[in-house]
C-alpha cells in the first residue's frame, strides 16, 4: 500500500471545563485513521460527536492533547510555529459558515490574495492574476475581486472560501460542514465543484458533515464518531452496503428513501446523546444500543479489524 498522506493515530482532544473540580470533556477520544492522496475521507455522526474537532485538531487549528498527525512524512505535533505555518501552505479549511469566515472589511480580491501575502508567494502583479485566475476557477467573475462579502449571495460565499482554501495549491482540504448552511440545489453545485477541483488539482478532502447523502456522495473512505470515539470506518461501500456497528445502522436507517417502493426498517434510538464530560463507562453507545450486552456496560470495546481496511469498535465482532 502507498504512504497515506495524511495520518492520524491516537488523535485526543480534552477541553478543561470552568466550572472548579469538574471533568473534563473527551471531544475527540483516541481517533486513528489515514487518508490516501487524492482521497476523500468523510467523518459522520450527530451533533457534538466530534468530528469537527477532529478536522480543526488535524490542522492544529486547535491544539490536540494526545496522538500523532503525519503529514506529507511530518509529524505535525511536534513542530513549531515558524514550520507550522510554512506547512500550511499544503494544507487549507473550508468553514461551515462562509459569511463569519470572510473579514467584512476586506473585498474578495483581498481575501484571496492574504494567503498569498502570508506564505510570500509571487510579487503583486502576480498575487492579481492569481486572485483572477481562482475566481475564474470557482464559477466567479474575476471582476467580483473589489466587491464585499456582504454584496454576494451564501453560494457565491462559500465558492470564495474554496478559492482562498485552494489559491495556495495545497494538498490536503479540510471541509468542515461546508454545505449544510447553503440550500439543497446550491449544495449540488458545490459538492460539483469540490469534487471538480478534486481531480483536477489531485486534492486529498477530509470531509465533515452529518449529512450522510452528502458524505455518500463524495467520500472513498467514511469513518463514523459517537462521543468522541469512531465507531466504523471503512470503504464508502462497504459502510452504506454492510453496516457492522449499531450506531451506524441506526443513522443509514434515517436516510431519505430514494424510491417510494423501497422498504428500509427505520431504527429509533431511545434517548440522548450523553453528556460527554460524563460519558457512560464501557461502550459509550451502550445504553442506547439495541444489541446492549452485559460486557458493554463495563469494558470499553477493541477495534477489530473485520476485513481489509474496514474496522469496528463493537463487543460483537471481538
Amino acid at each position: 500500500m502507498n504512504t497515506p498522506l495524511l495520518s492520524v493515530s491516537g488523535l485526543k482532544k480534552q477541553f478543561s471545563s470552568e466550572r472548579r473540580g469538574a471533568a473534563p470533556v473527551k471531544a475527540v477520544d483516541d481517533v486513528s485513521f489515514d487518508i490516501e492522496e487524492g482521497q476523500t475521507m468523510g467523518l459522520v455522526g450527530e451533533s457534538g460527536c466530534g468530528k469537527s474537532t477532529t478536522g480543526r485538531s488535524v490542522l492544529r487549528l486547535i491544539e490536540p492533547t494526545a496522538g500523532k498527525i503525519e503529514f506529507m512524512g511530518e509529524d505535525l505535533t511536534a513542530l513549531s510555529s515558524a514550520p507550522l505555518r510554512a506547512m500550511r501552505r499544503n494544507m487549507q479549511m473550508v468553514f461551515q459558515d462562509p459569511f463569519a469566515s470572510l473579514n467584512p472589511r476586506m473585498t474578495i480580491g483581498e481575501v484571496l490574495e492574504e494567503p498569498l501575502i502570508v506564505h510570500k508567494l509571487f510579487d503583486r502583479a502576480s498575487r492579481k492574476r492569481k486572485v483572477a485566475e481562482i475566481l475564474d476557477v470557482v464559477g466567479l467573475s474575476p471582476s467580483y475581486a473589489d466587491r464585499h462579502p456582504h454584496e454576494f449571495s451564501g453560494g457565491q460565499r462559500q465558492r470564495v472560501g474554496i478559492a482562498r482554501a485552494i489559491i495556495t495549491r495545497p494538498k490536503l482540504v479540510v471541509a468542515d460542514e461546508a454545505v449544510s448552511a447553503l440550500d439543497v440545489s446550491i449544495q449540488a453545485q458545490i459538492l460539483n465543484l469540490l469534487q471538480d477541483l478534486q481531480r483536477e488539482l489531485n486534492l486529498t478532502y477530509l470531509f465533515v458533515s452529518h449529512d450522510l447523502a452528502v458524505i455518500r456522495h463524495v467520500s472513498d473512505r467514511i469513518g463514523v464518531m459517537y462521543l468522541g470515539r469512531m465507531v466504523e470506518a471503512g470503504s464508502c461501500e462497504s459502510v452504506y452496503s454492510a453496516p457492522k456497528h449499531p450506531y451506524t445502522r441506526a443513522l443509514l436507517s434515517a436516510i431519505p428513501r430514494e424510491h417510494p417502493d423501497q422498504v428500509r426498517e427505520r431504527i429509533i434510538l431511545q434517548g440522548s446523546i450523553p453528556n460527554p464530560a460524563a460519558p457512560p463507562s464501557g461502550c459509550h453507545f451502550h445504553p442506547r444500543c439495541p444489541s446492549c450486552m452485559d460486557i458493554c456496560k463495563t469494558q470499553a470495546p477493541p477495534t477489530t479489524a473485520v476485513a481489509v481496511g474496514e474496522y469496528v469498535t463493537c463487543h460483537l465482532y471481538r
